[in-house]
């Protein structure tokens, strides 16, 4: 942790910073992951859309 003191005394403390770094694109498998979880994440709303419409 980075501490500062100013004139008066009172202490500053500084977060620690990650590490900076450029996200890599991802692979074939994992755009297929994220579609199968999109389809099922639309089925689960869509599902419970139609549920609620249902009881109401």
């Amino acid at each position: 942790m980075y501490t500062t003191t100013n004139e008066d005394g009172i202490l500053n403390n500084y977060a620690a910073e990650p590490k900076m770094y450029y996200a890599e694109y991802p692979a074939i498998w994992e755009q297929r992951k994220y579609g199968l979880q999109g389809l099922f994440a639309t089925l689960i709303v869509t599902a419970l859309v139609l549920v609620g419409l249902s009881v109401s």
